[in-house]
């Protein structure tokens, strides 16, 4: 391989893995506080919502990202709250094989077919 693509090949096996990761971590500390009842769901969503929302607004602070967003996108808003309400509430019941299963499962399919209709195609590890 040339440089520039086994750097890029490379980049991309780091960042999916470091996706992967989170998408496990997620699992796992979801069923911790749900499974065990040491928080409800409506609870731990709002928690969830809202320390994902400093996490965001810090990491603007410190990278100097001062730009205010162009608009509000309150379908992709309202997604990711009814997202986090329905695996918070899911995970009280949910086998953690079928949760895991579902969580990876269903948020890569929605998440390739969104680009696929944005007009996005697969070019390989670029």
């Amino acid at each position: 391989m040339i440089p520039t693509v086994q750097a890029s090949f490379l980049r991309t096996l780091l960042y999916t893995s470091l996706a992967m990761l989170a998408f496990a971590a997620n699992s796992v500390l979801c069923r911790a506080a749900l499974g065990q009842s040491l928080i409800d769901a409506s609870s731990f969503t709002v928690i969830r919502i809202s320390s994902g929302a400093a996490a965001l607004w810090l990491i603007c602070k410190i990278s100097g990202s001062h730009r205010e967003p162009l608009s509000i996108n309150w379908r992709s808003a309202l997604m990711l709250f009814l997202y986090a309400v329905t695996f918070s509430f899911a995970y009280i019941t949910l086998e953690t094989g079928t949760g895991a299963l579902i969580l990876f499962g269903l948020v890569q399919l929605i998440m390739i077919s969104a680009g696929l209709r944005q007009g996005q195609r697969p070019n390989g590890w670029a």
